[in-house]
């Protein structure tokens, strides 16, 4: 699926459920509690923290939606177009990180 159609998507629930669009600073605020739910579990069932009962039920991929959702929001209301610079952004990371991985000798 398409960023643009995730953009419409998301724009549509906030209109239909969500009444209005919450401002940006406050989206941000949700953006890095989101972030911080997902370091939580990727912290506790794969860093070395011990995972606590009550975050055994959790699902990442819930979490890292909830990030996508808020970065969509923010990006519908501050007009940024993700899929315009998708492949923009996808090319100027290769060009500039190639060499830098493939000679990184921690990743080989």
């Amino acid at each position: 699926m398409a960023l643009k159609q995730l953009q419409k998507e998301v724009d549509q629930w906030i209109k239909n459920h969500g009444v209005r669009y919450f401002n940006e600073l406050t989206n941000m605020a949700i953006l890095t509690e989101e972030v911080g739910e997902v370091a939580r579990i990727i912290a506790r069932r794969y860093g070395e923290q011990s995972e606590k009962e009550s975050d055994r039920e959790k699902d990442l991929g819930e979490e890292l939606i909830d990030v996508i959702f808020v970065v969509m929001a923010l990006a519908n209301q501050t007009g940024t177009d993700l899929d315009k610079i998708w492949t923009k952004r996808l090319q100027e990371k290769a060009r500039r990180d190639h060499k830098r991985h493939h000679n990184n000798d921690k990743l080989k």
